[in-house]
C-alpha cells in the first residue's frame, strides 16, 4: 500500500535533484538515502506498535518505592543493637511486592507464575525495549515495575469463608475495641473465643477481625501474638502489613533477649501483666520463677502436654521466665496473683503456677485436675447478691461463649486468666518518624498503655472473695 506514495515522493526529490544536477550518480544515492529514511521509519512504527501490544496483554503493577522495614524498625524499638549493613530501608523481593500490591490473588497462584517464569519486570536502572523474566527472589530497585500476565484478573480471589453478618455480631466485635490508631487495633478478647482457625474451629477472633474490624482499610488485622482460648485480656492486631512486621519483631525480641539480659535493670520496651486466680497460696509474696519449659508427647502423639524440664541441656526444653507478685489473698483458699511473662512460651504462666508455685490456676483442668477435684463451689455469699449492683453487667453472646458463668460460685469455673495491661511502643509514631527521617533516633518513642477490664466471671469472683 505505500508502493505509490513512495514513488511519487521519489519522482519529486528526483525533479529537485536532476535542476540542481545531471549526475545520475546523485539520483541513486538520493533513492538510497530515502529508502533507508522509510525502512527505519517503518521499523521503528512496527516495534512501538509491537510493545504496545505486549503492554496490553500484561497487568502492570505500580512502580516500587522505598519501604520502611517493619522488622528491622521493631528490633531497633527493642532496644537490638543493628547491624552496620542493616538500616530502616526495607530491601524487598519481587513476590513480597506483587503479594503487596495483588493481595487478592492467591499466594498459590502468584508463587506458580514465578515458577512458571511467567513474570516481568521492567528495570529502572537499566534502559531495555522489553521487560525480562524475574525470579521470586529478586530484589526490586526503586522505580522498578512488575508486569503479570492479564489473565491474572479472571481468576477468583482467594477463598475466605465469610459466615452471615449480623448487626448483633457486628455490635459485640466492635464492643471488644478498646484502642484504635491508623496502625493498630487493641481489643479485650473474651474466654472462650480462639484466636486463630483451624480444624474443628468454626469462628475465631482474626476471621471476625478481617470481617468487622476493617474500618475501611483493604487490609485485615493481622495477629501479632497469641492468647490462650480459655484465656481473656489484652489482644494487640496489626492494622497494616509493616505495623504488624514491627510488633511481631518487638515480641519475639521481647523473649530472645530475656536470655541474657538484667531482669532487674534493663528497662522493659514491652510490658505484660496477668492476673490470675490460684488455687492455695504461694511461700513468698513475689518473685521470679526460672524453669525452663518442654513438650511431652501423650496417648502415641494424641495430646500433648507442657512441662517443667529437669534438663536444661535437653533439645526440647526452652528458656521461660515469669515475674510474679500477690495483690490479695483469701481464707477461703484461693490467691490473687499478678503474673509479668518476661519470654513467650506456651502456656508458661499456667505451667510456672502449677508446677513452679504449686498454686494451679482456677478453672485450669489440664494442669491442675488433682486440685479441680478436690475444690468445693463457693456460693455467691448474701451480701453480694443483695448488691447485686456490684456484679457487672454481661454483654450480649451471640457467640454462645457462656459468658454469664464461670465464677468460683459455679460447679465448674471458666479459666481466670486475664491479660490486664500492656505497654508497648507507639508503632503510628514510630512510623511516622521513620518514613519521614530514614535514619531518626526512635529510642525515646512514647509509650502506650493499655487496660482491660476483668471479664465477667472473673470479676463475679473479686467481689464474691472481697466480700
Amino acid at each position: 500500500m505505500a508502493g505509490p506514495w513512495l514513488l511519487r515522493r521519489v519522482v519529486h526529490r528526483s525533479r529537485q535533484l536532476f535542476a540542481a544536477s545531471d549526475d545520475v550518480q546523485t539520483l541513486y544515492s538520493a533513492f538510497y538515502r530515502f529508502q533507508c529514511h522509510y525502512a527505519t521509519t517503518v521499523t521503528a512504527a512496527q516495534v512501538c506498535n509491537r510493545n504496545e501490544n505486549e503492554k496490553a496483554k500484561w497487568l502492570t503493577l505500580p512502580p516500587f518505592t522505598a519501604t520502611v522495614n517493619g522488622a528491622a524498625l521493631g528490633r531497633e524499638l527493642a532496644g537490638v543493637k543493628m547491624d552496620v549493613k542493616e538500616n530502616s530501608t526495607n530491601t524487598m523481593t519481587a513476590l513480597k511486592w506483587v503479594q503487596r500490591c495483588c493481595p487478592e490473588l492467591p499466594k498459590s497462584l502468584v508463587q506458580k507464575l514465578f515458577r512458571l517464569r511467567q513474570v516481568r519486570r521492567d528495570s529502572s536502572n537499566v534502559e531495555e525495549q522489553r521487560p525480562k523474566r524475574v525470579s521470586a527472589k529478586e530484589s526490586m530497585n526503586v522505580g522498578d515495575r512488575i508486569f503479570l500476565p492479564i489473565t491474572v484478573q479472571k481468576f477468583p480471589s482467594e477463598k475466605v469463608v465469610y459466615y452471615p453478618s449480623s448487626e448483633e455480631e457486628r455490635k459485640f466485635v466492635h464492643s471488644l475495641e478498646l484502642y484504635k490508631d491508623p496502625e493498630i487495633v487493641v481489643v479485650n478478647k473474651p474466654p472462650g473465643m480462639p484466636v486463630q482457625g483451624g480444624i474443628g474451629i468454626k469462628r475465631s477472633l482474626d476471621e471476625l477481625a478481617a470481617k468487622y474490624m476493617r474500618h475501611e482499610y483493604s487490609e485485615a488485622p493481622r495477629l501479632v501474638h497469641r492468647l490462650d482460648r480459655d484465656c481473656s485480656g489484652l489482644l494487640v492486631m496489626g492494622r497494616t502489613q509493616l505495623s504488624a512486621s514491627a510488633l511481631h519483631s518487638i515480641f519475639r525480641e521481647k523473649t530472645f533477649d530475656s536470655q541474657n539480659e538484667d531482669l532487674e535493670s534493663k528497662k522493659r520496651i514491652l510490658q505484660k501483666k496477668y492476673w490470675a486466680l490460684v488455687i492455695g497460696c504461694p511461700r513468698r509474696s513475689g518473685g521470679i520463677i526460672s524453669a525452663p519449659l518442654g513438650k511431652l508427647v501423650l496417648d502415641n502423639g494424641k495430646s500433648e502436654r507442657i512441662t517443667i524440664m529437669s534438663d536444661v541441656r535437653a533439645p526440647s526444653a526452652q528458656y521461660a521466665v515469669t515475674e510474679y507478685r500477690i495483690i490479695g489473698s483469701s481464707e477461703k483458699g484461693y490467691t490473687w496473683l499478678e503474673l509479668s511473662p518476661l519470654t513467650g512460651r506456651k502456656h508458661q504462666l499456667r505451667v510456672h503456677c502449677a508446677e513452679a508455685l504449686g498454686t494451679p490456676i482456677v478453672g485450669d483442668y489440664k494442669y491442675g485436675w488433682q486440685a479441680h477435684r478436690k475444690l468445693k463451689h463457693l456460693p455467691l455469699p448474701t451480701s453480694v447478691l443483695n448488691l447485686g449492683v456490684q456484679i457487672p453487667r454481661q454483654k450480649p453472646d451471640p457467640f454462645n461463649l457462656r459468658l454469664g458463668n464461670g465464677s468460683i460460685s459455679d460447679k465448674q469455673p471458666h479459666l481466670h486468666l486475664h491479660c490486664k495491661e500492656m505497654v508497648l511502643p507507639n508503632i503510628s509514631l514510630a512510623l511516622q518518624r521513620a518514613q519521614v527521617v530514614s535514619d531518626t533516633d526512635l529510642v525515646d518513642v512514647e509509650s502506650i498503655k493499655l487496660v482491660a477490664p476483668l471479664p465477667f466471671h472473673m470479676q463475679k469472683s473479686w467481689d464474691c472473695l472481697s466480700s
